[in-house]
């Protein structure tokens, strides 16, 4: 089973302003996603494993990863798909980094979210979540 890995847009207010970045960083069908911490399940995450997306509190899109790169200064990238998919949303406290998502937690394409979680306004779902009440 692949495992996969979640992420927050930072300066992302939307998800057609995650969609204008990664045309924006495209390069012959890739996107690189910079990190200096190298996952300790990185077998599991090139096992076709995805970079899933959070944006205002919920998970919103995820694009493939293809392969990981070492770069000169240490660091990594996490080579994705330039293809981002949208998923329906799912409420997903934000992080530092990135974070584990195994594939049975993971929000599909077409998914249904019985809870209606995902009906909640992000700002309510921020404050109920520093609340920890969710």
């Amino acid at each position: 089973m692949p495992l996969h890995l979640t992420k927050v847009a930072v300066g992302c207010r939307t998800l057609e302003s995650l969609e204008k970045r990664f045309a924006t960083r495209a390069s012959e069908g890739e996107v690189r996603v910079v990190t200096r911490m190298r996952p300790k399940r990185l077998a599991e995450i090139l096992d076709g494993g995805a970079l899933y997306w959070i944006v205002q509190h919920r998970l919103v899109a995820c694009s493939s990863i293809l392969r990981v790169d070492e770069r000169p200064d240490g660091r990594i990238d996490f080579v994705c798909s330039e293809r981002l998919q949208a998923i329906p949303s799912m409420p997903k406290r934000a992080h530092q980094g990135w974070r584990y998502l195994t594939h049975e937690d993971a929000p599909k394409p077409g998914d249904n979210d019985d809870s209606g979680m995902s009906l909640l306004p992000p700002s309510l779902y921020g404050r109920l979540s520093a609340l920890a009440l969710l």
